[in-house]
């Protein structure tokens, strides 16, 4: 057996199109960098907070409102299903952002079961006056990539995530058979 190849019991990875002359070290190391990529994603989202007095779920939150409520009216269901958080979470956090100032919330005037968001002006000038570090900081991140390894790298995230979601309910599914609770995605 070639070093770093793994025999096809120890292997994590069955599919032929993930494995190298029958080796799965290729598909370890790509596991490992998304791991390390999560990390080091995590770790600019927590200092773009840190620099505005947030968390980074705070911060990503308030992003995306401001993203969203460019295209129209924003409530907390929607923002929770763009982030893949649950509403709970979603409200959570909107709630410390409405607490420091930054949202306001009300009665939708469409569906009154729901709340609109929007930023106030304090929130839009936070985020107005840190757009040039964040524009910074991603140009540095993003820029190992051509146009088209973006395009490309774009649309696999998007397929991975949805996989992702797959492999989550097999998982779940799997560990409710073995008589053992998944953990909160």
């Amino acid at each position: 057996m070639r070093k770093g190849a793994h025999a096809p019991d120890r292997a994590i990875t069955t599919r032929p199109e993930l494995l190298v002359d029958g080796s799965d070290a290729g598909f370890r190391r790509l596991v490992h960098n998304m791991f390390v990529l999560t990390l080091r994603h995590e770790a600019i989202r927590g200092n773009h907070g840190a620099l505005l007095g947030l968390s980074g779920p705070e911060y990503t939150c308030l992003v995306t409102l401001g993203y969203l409520q460019e295209a129209g009216s924003v409530n907390v269901k929607m923002l929770a299903d763009h982030l893949f958080v649950s509403g709970a979470f979603a409200t959570t956090t909107v709630g410390k952002l409405v607490k420091a100032g930054l949202v306001n919330k009300d009665t939708d005037s469409i569906d009154r079961r729901r709340v609109s968001l929007w930023l106030t002006s304090k929130g839009r000038a936070v985020l107005d006056a840190h757009g040039p570090i964040q524009r910074q900081v991603n140009d540095v991140r993003f820029g190992c990539l051509s146009r088209r390894e973006f395009e490309q790298l774009s649309v696999m995230l998007e397929k991975l995530i949805e996989s992702a979601d797959q492999a989550l309910a097999l998982q779940a599914y799997l560990m409710h058979e073995a008589g053992v609770r998944p953990s909160a995605a």
